[in-house]
């Protein structure tokens, strides 16, 4: 596996890890379409949060919720609209980004961008 690959997965496993501490089950990781790619679905509290994760070595770049752009954003709702119909998800359900940064994986939640 590529490094840029593996510490990806590695980002999305601490954001997992973080999330089940927070007391959100993990219900899917890497959910496919042929449009999108949802990295991480979660439940808490009756509601389904669609996490975009977002890993950056630094800040130079800016960080992970400045790449969430209009087109990003409605790749996200594709993803989650296609779950919500797949699954017959009938309640609340959102979209979340996770900005991870640094080696030690700091990881910033940002729990609604977008509620449906």
């Amino acid at each position: 596996m590529a490094r840029h690959n593996w510490v990806g997965a590695e980002a999305e496993q601490r954001v997992c890890d973080y999330l089940q501490n927070k007391k959100y089950k993990i219900l899917g990781q890497n959910w496919k379409t042929k449009f999108c790619e949802i990295d991480i679905i979660a439940k808490k509290n009756n509601c389904i949060y669609f996490v975009e994760v977002k890993y950056r070595v630094t800040d130079d770049q800016g960080g992970g919720l400045e790449v969430i752009n209009n087109k990003k954003l409605f790749q996200m709702r594709r993803g989650a609209e296609a779950w919500v119909t797949q699954n017959n998800w009938p309640g609340e359900y959102t979209l979340s980004v996770a900005e991870v940064s640094g080696e030690n994986f700091q990881i910033n939640f940002i729990e609604d961008i977008c509620s449906y």
